[in-house]
């Protein structure tokens, strides 16, 4: 099978004006994310809307292709982009703009889930541990996911799932039941990403503000892989005083 892996970059970010373009030991953060992809992939593209970034993916040697300003989601750039490359691959993997420290076994967890031929979309969970606390499981920004025996996706939330009963909330539920994080990495085969970017929002993606679960309502398989990786992703200037930090450890 044949994939690219396409990188949604923006300049406008309410939290972090002009992200992909702040410098993280030298380097850009559009970059850093770049050089972790590339020989992971068949082929590695950034899709941008701003000449601002696609000047900075050319100076490094990068393959970039301009998009619309309009797209609400990574995905949708991600689709407008696989159809001007006009290349003929199997799968599109997504991989976000602001995450430096995505590790290449993270791409190969995703990648696999393509072993099943009835995958549609695949993405990562990384479990929740005591050491993580329960804060972290609680955080709505950070949602859960409940997979199957099949390791399918049943269901997304920001809320804490499932519920255990009979329990006190907390460390005895941790130590009951293995709470997953979603990790945002996505993969869809090609005729799919073109199929689910027609979808209109659904009402449990409204509700929860989760464009997975769109695609999860209106009946796709989404495949998930498992990492005991923690990456660091860059949504605050905040958050890029934390990846110096551990880029220096």
């Amino acid at each position: 099978m044949k994939y690219i892996g396409i990188i949604p970059a923006r300049y406008a970010s309410t939290r972090f004006p002009a992200k992909p373009l702040a410098i993280l030991g030298g380097k850009t953060v559009i970059e850093r994310v770049y050089r972790r992809v590339e020989g992971q992939m068949d082929e590695v593209v950034v899709a941008t809307d701003d000449e601002r970034i696609e000047q900075a993916v050319r100076s490094f040697g990068g393959k970039v292709v301009m998009t619309s300003t309009a797209h609400r989601s990574g995905t949708d750039r991600c689709y407008e982009a696989y159809t001007k490359i006009g290349s003929n691959y199997d799968v599109v993997v997504n991989i976000q703009g602001d995450e430096p420290f995505i590790h290449p076994s993270q791409l190969q967890a995703v990648k696999a889930c393509f072993e099943d031929p009835q995958t549609d979309i695949a993405t990562l969970v990384k479990p929740f541990t005591e050491a993580d606390g329960w804060e972290a499981v609680l955080n709505p920004n950070s949602p859960k996911v409940v997979v199957s025996n099949r390791m399918e996706a049943l269901y997304f939330s920001r809320s804490v799932i499932p519920f255990i009963r009979g329990a006190e909330q907390g460390s005895e539920w941790l130590s009951r039941h293995t709470f997953y994080k979603h990790i945002g990495l996505y993969a869809y085969r090609s005729r799919v990403l073109a199929e689910i970017t027609r979808l209109p929002q659904s009402s449990l993606e409204l509700a929860e503000s989760l464009e997975q679960l769109r695609w999860l309502q209106n009946g796709y398989r989404i495949k998930v892989g498992i990492t005991d990786i923690e990456t660091i992703g860059i949504d605050t200037p905040e958050d890029l005083a934390r990846a110096e930090a551990f880029l220096a450890l």
